[in-house]
């Protein structure tokens, strides 16, 4: 009797998911398809495939057909995503920002243009809310208002938690149940899989700018949906037609990424966990957001000035992203939430005083040791940083 388990736990379904077929085709690493079109004699049987995915958006059965309907590199990536969310299928894309275009036109084509959001969210995804530039438009509330805040017409609901860049959190089973039939979407850039799983919460679409930790190298450029198959047909022919493709070398890797995740998510939360600790002590902090889940993200508030914090650093990289091996910090008011109003990022908890730290890989005392002369003399306010529950 064969005693192996039947389920796997994320660890190993994050090395071995998308890559199951391997051994049976004499391969150990994943090959990287390249190819833009394929060959087919049999023009007949293409032309049923196209109608198929016309009609319902399924991947093609057989061989592939071209690039932009789908590559199987790409595919391994987002077959083992959706192991990891625990969704039916998942759908990739360029970038975070294409991700969320296709989940927007979907519900739009369908005459579902209005969304209900809760800030904070990435600002690229509030600026594309507000401008309404596909058509959307876009009700503001707070987690408890969103019920409140449907409508006949609304298409999605939309969260991010722990959210960018206050760190912020939301009871998504409480936000799931207030959304009744309207399916809500989840970013889940910042908690990845190995610290939350939406999904299993009531989400119906969950969001990852890939780029982050998925990848975790700053080296690729890249956007996922992890779903159920049904939205998935969809995204697939909003892909299609719109052209938002990953490339297969970037599929290939985060692929490779995604072996690493929870080793990589476990070992930067660890060090976020301390720097949090001793950035509360610190007078020289006024606040501290740190999420109750964890995380490699820190958020804090600066009695001086966050600029000259900025400019202070040298092992830290001051820079936009995050997720990756190395830290990266940046002053969310003048980069990535600069495109948001200035009255809506204060209403959301986005300070000008607020600096946001992702934290790598590197040993903490060198770290420490480099926001230590970051911040400044020692002189200032005596009183301790204020941790924050809430982010």
């Amino acid at each position: 009797m064969d005693m192996r388990r039947t389920t796997r736990a994320l660890a190993t379904e994050a090395v071995h998911a998308g890559r199951d077929d391997l051994a049976g085709l004499g391969l150990h690493a994943p090959p990287i398809d390249l190819s833009t079109t394929y060959p087919s004699y049999d023009s007949r049987a293409e032309a049923a495939r196209i109608d198929a995915f016309a009609t319902t958006g399924a991947e093609p059965e057989g061989p592939p057909v071209y690039g932009r309907l789908g590559n199987p590199t790409v595919a391994r990536f987002e077959t083992a995503l959706a192991h990891l969310e625990g969704t039916e299928s998942a759908v990739a894309f360029a970038s975070g920002m294409a991700a969320l275009s296709a989940v927007l036109l979907v519900r739009g084509s369908t005459g579902l243009r209005h969304v209900v959001a809760v800030r904070p969210l990435y600002g690229c995804s509030d600026h594309l809310l507000t401008a309404g530039l596909l058509g959307s438009e876009v009700t503001w509330t707070d987690p408890a208002g969103v019920a409140d805040a449907l409508r006949p017409d609304t298409g999605l609901v939309l969260v991010e938690t722990p959210a960018n860049p206050t760190l912020a959190e939301i009871d998504l089973r409480a936000v799931a149940h207030a959304c009744g039939s309207v399916p809500l979407l989840v970013d889940n850039t910042f908690a990845t899989p190995v610290l939350q799983r939406p999904a299993a919460h009531g989400a119906r679409l969950v969001l990852h700018s890939a780029t982050k930790y998925l990848g975790g190298h700053g080296d690729v450029l890249a956007g996922v949906v992890a779903c159920d198959e049904e939205f998935a047909g969809r995204l697939r022919q909003v892909r299609f037609a719109t052209g938002g493709v990953l490339h297969p070398l970037a599929g290939y890797l985060l692929l490779r990424g995604l072996s690493t995740l929870p080793v990589r998510v476990r070992a930067a939360s660890a060090n976020a966990a301390e720097l949090a600790g001793r950035l509360t002590a610190d007078p020289r902090v006024a606040r501290v957001h740190y999420p109750r889940i964890g995380g490699a993200m820190v958020s804090f508030e600066v009695h001086g000035d966050p600029h000259e914090v900025i400019a202070g650093v040298r092992l830290i990289t001051p820079a936009v992203s995050l997720g990756s091996v190395d830290s990266l910090i940046q002053h969310p008011a003048s980069i990535s939430h600069r495109i948001v109003d200035a009255d809506d990022r204060r209403d959301a908890g986005v300070s000008d005083r607020l600096l946001r730290l992702s934290v790598g890989l590197e040993d903490v005392e060198d770290l420490w040791a480099d926001l230590d002369v970051a911040l400044g003399e020692r002189a200032g306010t005596p009183a301790p940083a204020e941790a924050s529950a809430r982010g």
